[in-house]
């Protein structure tokens, strides 16, 4: 950019004095003063300047900034009297780095990038007619959520609705690839064509006969999944947005896979270079079985999947390991291999303790909670989209001959800080729910097939949460207490609730619903058997405080939306999923998704500038006790926390566990020693599996020397 010389501006300075005490006292007020230098030195000058957003637009448009069809579903009046009331609405940042990150990533900037076309009143209006699809009142809607920040686009929704030269309103991708060469040079391509496109990709390799497996017939003869990871590697490298950034894959793997040691060693900083994969992610999807040969200390058996397959005429993917174990071991033609279950969970936790690698998928979990009929087999690179998969058949010139389903991730966010400031929390998630499925309805991954097919099936999206630590410290309230979990219950039983409602409303105007509706546990109504006891209400006096004001159905009210699922459906298959978030949660001025602050002064390393900090919203005296960092918490608080929403959650939720490499004895009663452990990874994530979570993100560890292991979250992923 050349918008200003970074060099003649203060703003850089006084946020950087936030992190200089003044008689023991934290400068906040430096903050402020950092945002008002920002808008004067930067903002201000270097802004474009129209009479009218009439002329405004008309410019986008001449200039080809813009795209004229959706400008041209509004009448010129509506558009210049919605912008009005946008203005009207008065919006200000809270923070420097919240103005900042907007500017320098969402804002429209002119070709040769001197100049701002866009505020953030203008980036919330192109957003609301886009989505809104040429109605007015839900344009209106939807500019009202988004300018109180009560709702945010995704980054790739947000950045590019209504952008002539635009990338994908979706940036994450799952593919699974089946046992044979066809299959991986197909996903080999989808994988490039999807990193071209700025895609974070996640790919299921479980199906893959194992080194050593015979090729037709020929023992010895397979390589097995490791050297398939480097090709991998080497397309996401290759394929990197025009040199922008590289391109972001996560693999995934069944525990009871026999490459399953070579596939972990992958990761170890001590590894060949021949196997060794440095930007790759990893992934484990874990059944029940291997919990419970863990606890009791037995040996496992690792299944060939090219045996598996032979046998029962499905991909690997789609056997129950935890129901067929015993009789998968009895069999004779059965190719097996036997380790200690403990074994296999050090090695882990070792790597977790090293790298933050792998992410845990409580696969049994997710598809016992899956209402959905059809098998979860992975995740994504965040690990909080959990939807069925079917495989495909192709021939030997790559064609189709069944099309299986993939999937695209269709992402938005409430922010809770606001939210719970709604005139009419229903009518503000309807309006969300709106907004992504226009974006779900607008999605054509042309280059990848099978995820098109599978959208166009599955009408999916992920509605989120940000903001929960900010709003309990703002509350007074403790991350993990009794009322905390409380709180997280009823928000995102409402959530449920409200996307349910509008879903339903959608089935019934265009007569129309998921591919597999008759199929699920909403079409016989099963699904509503935990609501419709009435216990999804607020139970202690100050969570009724809290959600005073707000509607909370009764269950007489999810009886009656259960009659209206059963009688006509729901359009999407999926609606709800928390990401980690990333930059959405900076310019919300909130802490990112569900989990706690990892710090009350966050210090980030902003590419070509340096250093910037961001001051916990909220922050005061009155609230600095409540927010307590991530690497100081108990880490089950947290998995408290993160399973109370899960209950209500049709998909995942994308939790990282924040430990320092020493932890607190006072913290974890099992601890003999202050130095974190192999033990202590493989407790926690017991604990997580024993509380009902789906899925674990990475491992992020303090250490003594300040660094971070695990926390280069990607780019494509935190929306």
């Amino acid at each position: 950019m050349t918008l200003k010389n970074l060099g003649d501006v203060s703003y850089f300075r006084l946020n950087n004095e936030i992190n200089r005490p003044v008689d023991g006292k934290i400068p906040l007020h430096k903050d402020r003063e950092a945002l008002r230098a920002f808008f004067l030195e930067n903002v201000k000058p270097n802004t474009k300047v129209f009479d009218s957003i009439t002329d405004k637009i008309n410019y986008l448009i001449e200039e080809d900034y813009i795209e004229r069809e959706f400008i041209s579903k509004y009448s010129p009046d509506f558009i210049e009297k919605l912008a009005a009331l946008l203005q009207s609405q008065k919006f200000r940042f809270k923070s420097f780095m919240a103005a900042y990150k907007f500017y320098q990533q969402y804002a429209l900037k002119t070709n040769d990038g001197d100049y701002y076309l866009e505020s953030i009143e203008d980036r919330v209006l192109f957003n609301a007619l886009y989505f809104a699809d040429g109605i007015e009142q839900l344009a209106e809607d939807l500019a009202m959520e988004m300018i109180h920040q009560r709702y945010q686009p995704a980054t790739p929704s947000f950045l590019n609705a209504g952008r002539s030269r635009r990338g994908e309103l979706v940036s994450c991708f799952l593919i699974q690839v089946t046992d044979d060469m066809n299959a991986i040079g197909r996903a080999i391509n989808s994988a490039l064509q999807l990193s071209r496109i700025g895609g974070g990709v996640g790919i299921s390799l479980s199906n893959l006969r194992e080194a050593g497996a015979p090729i037709k017939g020929y023992a010895g003869a397979a390589s097995g999944v490791v050297p398939v990871m480097k090709l991998f590697e080497d397309s996401f490298s290759y394929s990197n947005q025009l040199g922008q950034r590289q391109g972001a894959g996560v693999v995934y793997l069944s525990v009871f896979h026999p490459d399953i040691i070579a596939f972990l060693s992958t990761k170890k900083e001590n590894a060949d270079e021949k196997v060794r994969v440095k930007t790759l992610s990893l992934g484990l999807t874990v059944p029940d079985k291997f919990y419970e040969l863990a606890r009791n200390n037995e040996d496992m058996y690792l299944f060939s999947p090219y045996t598996v397959e032979k046998e029962y005429g499905v991909p690997f993917n789609y056997i129950d390991i935890t129901e067929k174990y015993d009789e998968l071991v009895a069999n004779p033609r059965i190719t097996k291999t036997k380790i200690k279950a403990r074994d296999l969970e050090t090695e882990i936790s070792k790597l977790q303790q090293e790298s933050g690698y792998p992410y845990i998928v409580n696969i049994d979990t997710a598809n016992r909670h899956n209402p959905i009929d059809g098998k979860i087999i992975m995740s994504n690179l965040c690990s909080e989209i959990l939807q069925v998969q079917t495989p495909s058949q192709l021939n030997d010139a790559q064609e189709f001959v069944k099309m299986g389903t993939d999937i695209s991730c269709n992402l938005g966010s409430t922010n809770i800080v606001n939210m719970m400031t709604s005139p009419d929390f229903g009518r503000s998630i309807k309006a969300m729910t709106r907004a992504l499925t226009f974006v779900t309805d607008s999605s054509s991954i042309d280059a990848v097939p099978t995820v098109k097919y599978g959208n166009s099936q599955a009408h999916t999206f992920g509605l989120g949460a940000m903001g929960l630590h900010s709003y309990l410290a703002q509350h007074h309230i403790e991350y993990g207490s009794p009322e905390s979990i409380e709180f997280t219950d009823i928000y995102f039983m409402l959530m449920n609730y409200w996307t349910l409602v509008e879903s339903n409303n959608i089935a019934r105007e265009r007569q129309t619903t998921f591919a597999g509706f008759e199929k699920s546990q909403y079409a016989d109504g099963t699904y509503f058997d935990k609501y419709v006891t009435g216990q999804f209400v607020p139970k202690t006096d100050r969570v009724k405080e809290l959600f005073e004001g707000h509607f909370i159905p009764q269950a007489k009210d999810w009886e009656a939306l259960r009659q209206a699922v059963m009688k006509d459906g729901l359009y999407h298959q999926n609606r709800l999923a928390v990401a980690p978030n990333g930059s959405i949660s900076y310019i919300n001025d909130c802490s990112a998704s569900i989990h706690p602050i990892t710090q009350r002064i966050e210090e980030r390393q902003e590419k070509k500038i340096g250093k910037i900090y961001y001051p916990a919203n909220g922050l005061s005296t009155d609230t600095i006790p409540y927010y307590t960092s991530a690497y100081d918490m108990d880490m089950r608080k947290m998995i408290d926390v993160y399973a109370a929403a899960t209950e209500h959650v049709d998909q995942g939720l994308s939790m990282t566990l924040f430990l320092r490499s020493e932890l607190p004895k006072e913290l974890y009663e099992w601890k003999t020693e202050s130095k974190q452990t192999t033990r202590d990874l493989s407790i926690l994530r017991n604990y997580a599996y024993n509380k009902g979570i789906k899925s674990i993100y990475y491992v992020r560890t303090f250490t003594d020397d300040g660094e971070e292991v695990g926390s280069n979250q990607c780019e494509s992923c935190v929306i």
